[in-house]
C-alpha cells in the first residue's frame, strides 16, 4: 500500500493520525471529508489495514465513475435478465467486499436512488439486487469520503440528509497540503525515493531554496501534485549529481521565491474552479493533448479526466467554464 498521505509530523496531521488509530479498531462508518488529491482513499486505506478486517477485502470504488444507469446493478449486483443486457448473473460491488471494508469515494456523485437503496443496507445489511425477489445480506464496513461540502448539498435537495447523517458516524477530514507545510520535506523524501525505485533512475535532491519554494506553494492539487512533481523531476532530471535548485521547478511553483512587489497588493480570492481547469491545460499541454498522459500527470484516471473535461467545457485548446 502507498501511505504516502500518512506521512508527517505537523500537528494538524498527527491529530488526524491518532483520530484514525483510535477509529481503525472499530467497525464504525466513517465519512471522510477533504479536497482533491489531500489523501482521503490513502486514509481509508489505513484505517482497512489497522481494523480487525485487514485480512478481508478492501474494496474501493468512485462513485463518479459508475454509468448513471447502471449504478444500482454494479453496486447491488443483478440476475441474468433483470434488464437488457444483463447476461448473467452479477454479485455487485457490496458483495465483493463482504466481510470487508467498502470504500465509496466522491459519494456526492451517487443518485439519490441508489442512494435510498445504501441507505437500507447501511440501516439492516441488507442488499436487494435487480431481479431478485428478497434481499440478501452483506457483512460490509463502509468509508465514504467527499470532497463536496455534503450539508448543502443536502439543503439543495441533491444528497439525502439521512443518509448524511448515517455516513458520518464518525467524521474526519484529510487536511489540504498547504495547512501542513512542514511536512513537505517527509513528503518530497518519500516520493523521490518512490519514483527513483519505480523508473530504476537516481534519487534526486532539493537545495534549501527549492525546498523553501515548495513550502511557500498553495498546491492546490494537494499531496497527488506534489507527489507528481517529484516523480517528474526524477525522470528529468535524475542525471543531475547536485541539488535541484529552484530554476529546476515550474514556474507556478518558482514564483513564490521572486521578489515581492514594493507596494502591498491585496489578496485575489482563490477560483477552485479556475484552479482545476488551469491545471486540466497545463496537464493536457504537457502531454501534447494526450488524454492518458494528461490523466497520468494529474493522478487521476482517464475516465475521471473526461468527467472534468466535460464538467469545465475544456478541449485541449480552450477551458471555458460550463
Amino acid at each position: 500500500m502507498d501511505n504516502f498521505s500518512l506521512i508527517g509530523n505537523s500537528p494538524v496531521f498527527r491529530q488526524l493520525l491518532n483520530t484514525a488509530q483510535l477509529v481503525a479498531a472499530t467497525h464504525a462508518t466513517v465519512l471522510i471529508s477533504g479536497e482533491s488529491g489531500s489523501g482521503k482513499e490513502n486514509l481509508a486505506r489505513f484505517l482497512h489495514a489497522h481494523s480487525p478486517l485487514a485480512s478481508r477485502p478492501f474494496v474501493a470504488v468512485n462513485c463518479a465513475n459508475l454509468p448513471e444507469n447502471l449504478v444500482e446493478a454494479e453496486l447491488f449486483g443483478h440476475r441474468r435478465g433483470a434488464f437488457s443486457n444483463a447476461l448473467a448473473d452479477r454479485d455487485g460491488i457490496v458483495r465483493a467486499a463482504h466481510n470487508g471494508t467498502l470504500f465509496l469515494d466522491e459519494i456526492g456523485e451517487l443518485p439519490l436512488t441508489a442512494q435510498t437503496k445504501l441507505l437500507r443496507f447501511l440501516e439492516n445489511g441488507e442488499i436487494l439486487p435487480l431481479g431478485y425477489d428478497q434481499p440478501i445480506r452483506a457483512n460490509v464496513r463502509v468509508i465514504a469520503a467527499t470532497n463536496c461540502d455534503l450539508e448543502k448539498m443536502v439543503k439543495l435537495g441533491r444528497f439525502r440528509a439521512d443518509l448524511f447523517y448515517r455516513l458520518q458516524v464518525v467524521p474526519m477530514e484529510v487536511p489540504p497540503l498547504r495547512e501542513r507545510a512542514g511536512d513537505i520535506g517527509l513528503l518530497v523524501a518519500h516520493f523521490i525515493e518512490m519514483a527513483a525505485r519505480q523508473h530504476s533512475l537516481q534519487a534526486v535532491s532539493f537545495s534549501p531554496e527549492a525546498i523553501k519554494a515548495l513550502k511557500a506553494h498553495a498546491w492546490p492539487g494537494n499531496v497527488r501534485e506534489l507527489k507528481n512533481l517529484c516523480e517528474r523531476l526524477t525522470i528529468l532530471c535524475g542525471f543531475q549529481r547536485e541539488p535541484l535548485g529552484v530554476e529546476n521547478l515550474p514556474l507556478n511553483i518558482r514564483g513564490g521565491q521572486l521578489a515581492a512587489p514594493a507596494a502591498p497588493v491585496a489578496a485575489t480570492p482563490l477560483n477552485l474552479e479556475q484552479t482545476e481547469r488551469d491545471l486540466i491545460l497545463q496537464a493536457l499541454e504537457q502531454a501534447r493533448g494526450n488524454r492518458t498522459r494528461a490523466a497520468k500527470l494529474l493522478g487521476i484516471s482517464r475516465y475521471t479526466l473526461l468527467y472534468r473535461m466535460k464538467k469545465h467545457a475544456c478541449t485541449e485548446e480552450s477551458c471555458q467554464p460550463a
